[in-house]
C-alpha cells in the first residue's frame, strides 16, 4: 500500500501529539511517532523500519552540519552557564542591585530588564535573574510569586524574539535550505505573546496592579512583609553558597562577550567580511555557525579571563565541563527526536499532502489559520511542557501548507512560536516553569497558581491579534493594534478591580 501524499502521511506527528497529551512525557511521543513514520514508509518491513528509523532518520539528523553546529553550541552555552554561577558573578551584581534600588517599581523593572539582557538562553535566564534579584526583591518586600512570574515571563518570551539565541538556533533548524533565521526575523514582529508579555510586565510594575491569586501574595508581601504568604520555602537547587571572589564583571563581561561574538560569527557566516552588508549578512547567516563559532570563542575568553583573575581553579573549571553537558541533555534529546520526526513525515510526503488539502479548502478558512494553530501550539505545550518539541512537530506541517514568500505563512509560523510558548509559560511540567520557581525559591504550585491568570490574560489579547493578523498580514498595522488592545484590557481591568476593591 503506498502512503506517499497522503492522510496517512500525518499519522506518525498525530500520534506524537496524541501520546504527548495522554502520557504528559514528550521524548517517548516523539519516538513512537518516529517508529510509526519508519513503518508506513518501509511497507511494515522490518529490515526497512530499522534502517529508516536509525539510518536515514535519528543518525542522519545528528550527522547534519547545521544540526551539530546547534548540539555544539547547546553544550558550550550549558558549561558556559555553569562557569558564570561558580565564580559568583551573579551573587555579586545581586548585592550591588539591593544598594541601589530603593522601590518596589524599580526592583521589578530591574529584574525584567535584567531578563530581558539574558536572551541567549531560557534555562540561563532563569538561573541567573533568580540568584541575582531575589536579595533585592526581598529588600523592596515584592512577593516570592511574584518574582517567579518576572523571571519566567522574561525567559521563554524572551528568547523568541531574540535572534542571538539557542531558541532561534533550534527554530532555524526545522527550515531547508539556509533560511531558518531569515524566517525567524521576519516572524518576530508577529509574535504578539513575547511582546504583549514584556507590555504587560512593565504596566504592572508601574501601576501596582495585580489581580488573582497574585493580589493576595503582593498585599502580604508589601502590607505585612510576608513574602512567602505562608507558603513552604524549601531549599531549591538554585540556593547554592557564592564564590566570595566574585565580582559583578565576572557576569557582565562574559555576557556581553558572548552576545558579540555571535553577532560576529553571524554575519562572518553570511559573508559580511567577503563584501556583504551588515543587514543582508545578518539575514543570510547560518545561525549553527555563527552560535557555535561564537560561543567557543566567549568559552575560551572565559576560562582564560577566570584563570587570570583567580577566581575559579582549573580543576573547578574542569568539573563545570561534564556538569554543563547534562544540563542540556533534555534539549539536546528533543531536538534529535523532533529532527527525525520530520524527516519521516518529509519522506512520506505529509508537507505536500497537506499543502494540497488546504490549498483546496476554502479561501476564508486560511485566514483563521493563524489563530488556529495559535491554540494548538498552546494545547500541545501547555500539556508537554516544552517548546521546542511543539515546534518540531507543528513548524514543518506549517511550512508545508505556506511558502517562505507567503506574508500568512509568516504569520501562522509566528503563531506556532507563540502558541508554544505560551503553553510552555503555563505548563506546571515545563523545565522553565520549575527552574523558574527554583530561581525564586517559590513554592512550585504557587507559582503556576498566580501566574496562569497573567498568562491567559495576555494569551487571549494575542488570539485576538491573531484573528486580526489571519485578515492582515502586516505587522505594520497589527502589532501597534495589538499592543493597544493589551494596554486597554489592562486599564479596564484596573477600573474594576479598583471598583471591587
Amino acid at each position: 500500500m503506498n502512503f506517499y501524499m497522503t492522510f496517512w502521511s500525518l499519522l506518525p506527528p498525530i500520534i506524537a501529539i496524541a501520546l504527548a497529551l495522554i502520557t504528559k512525557e514528550v521524548y517517548t511521543s516523539l519516538f513512537v511517532g518516529i517508529l510509526v513514520g519508519g513503518l508506513l514508509y518501509s511497507g511494515f518491513s522490518f529490515e526497512g523500519t530499522m534502517v529508516h528509523v536509525f539510518s536515514d532518520g535519528i543518525v542522519a539528523s545528528v550527522a547534519k552540519p547545521s544540526n551539530v553546529g546547534i548540539l555544539v553550541f547547546l553544550v558550550i552555552l550549558g558549561i558556559l552557564v555553569m562557569l558564570m554561577n561558580k565564580a559568583g558573578g551573579s551573587a555579586a551584581f545581586g548585592r550591588w542591585a539591593s544598594e541601589h534600588i530603593k522601590t518596589r517599581a524599580g526592583a521589578q523593572l530591574a529584574t525584567v530588564a535584567l531578563g530581558v539582557l539574558i536572551f541567549i538562553d531560557d534555562y540561563f535566564n532563569c538561573l541567573t535573574v533568580g540568584s541575582v534579584m531575589r536579595p533585592v526583591s526581598d529588600k523592596s518586600k515584592i512577593s516570592r510569586a511574584k518574582l517567579a512570574y518576572l523571571i519566567d515571563a522574561t525567559a521563554a518570551p524572551i528568547c523568541i524574539i531574540a535572534p542571538v539565541s539557542s531558541w532561534a538556533a533550534a527554530v532555524s533548524s526545522y527550515v531547508e535550505d539556509g533560511n531558518g533565521l531569515y524566517l525567524f526575523i521576519k516572524a518576530i514582529p508577529f509574535n504578539f505573546y513575547a511582546t504583549l508579555t514584556i507590555i504587560m510586565m512593565v504596566f504592572l510594575a508601574l501601576t501596582n496592579l495585580d489581580f488573582g491569586p497574585m493580589a493576595k501574595h503582593e498585599y502580604n508581601a508589601r502590607e505585612k512583609g510576608d513574602i512567602f504568604s505562608g507558603m513552604k520555602n524549601a531549599a531549591s537547587a538554585a540556593d547554592e553558597g557564592s564564590n566570595p571572589k566574585g565580582r559583578v564583571i565576572d557576569l557582565v563581561l562574559p555576557i556581553v562577550f558572548l552576545i558579540v561574538a555571535c553577532v560576529i560569527g553571524m554575519i562572518y557566516s553570511g559573508g559580511f567580511f567577503e563584501g556583504e552588508n551588515f543587514i543582508d549578512a545578518f539575514s543570510n547567516s547560518d545561525a549553527s555557525v555563527g552560535l557555535m563559532f561564537g560561543s567557543a570563542a566567549t568559552l575560551v575568553v572565559t576560562v582564560v579571563y577566570y584563570l587570570c583573575r583567580r577566581v575559579l581553579s582549573f580543576k573547578e573549571i574542569t568539573g563545570c565541563i561534564p556538569e554543563g553537558f547534562k544540563s542540556m541533555v533534555p534539549a539536546i534529546l528533543i531536538l534529535t527526536f523532533a529532527w527525525s520526526l520530520k524527516t519521516m513525515t518529509d519522506s512520506l510526503g505529509a508537507a505536500e499532502y497537506v499543502e494540497m488539502v488546504v490549498k483546496g479548502s476554502a479561501g476564508g478558512f486560511k485566514t483563521f489559520l493563524p489563530a488556529i494553530i495559535f491554540l494548538i501550539a498552546c494545547g500541545l505545550s501547555f500539556s508537554t511542557g516544552t517548546s521546542w518539541g511543539t515546534f518540531g512537530i507543528l513548524i514543518p506541517i506549517t511550512l508545508g501548507v505556506f511558502p517562505l514568500t507567503d506574508p500568512l505563512g509568516v504569520v501562522c509560523v509566528s503563531a506556532c512560536m507563540a502558541g508554544a510558548v505560551c503553553g510552555d509559560h503555563c505548563s506546571p511540567i515545563s523545565d522553565t516553569t520549575i527552574m523558574a520557581s527554583a530561581g525564586a525559591q517559590c513554592d512550585h504550585v504557587t507559582h503556576v497558581a498566580t501566574q496562569l491568570p497573567y498568562a491567559l490574560t495576555v494569551a487571549g489579547v494575542s488570539f485576538v491579534a491573531y484573528l486580526i493578523a489571519g485578515l492582515f498580514p502586516h505587522a505594520v498595522l497589527v502589532l501597534p493594534l495589538s499592543i493597544l488592545l493589551m494596554i486597554g484590557t489592562l486599564f479596564v481591568m484596573r477600573k474594576v478591580l479598583k471598583k471591587e476593591s
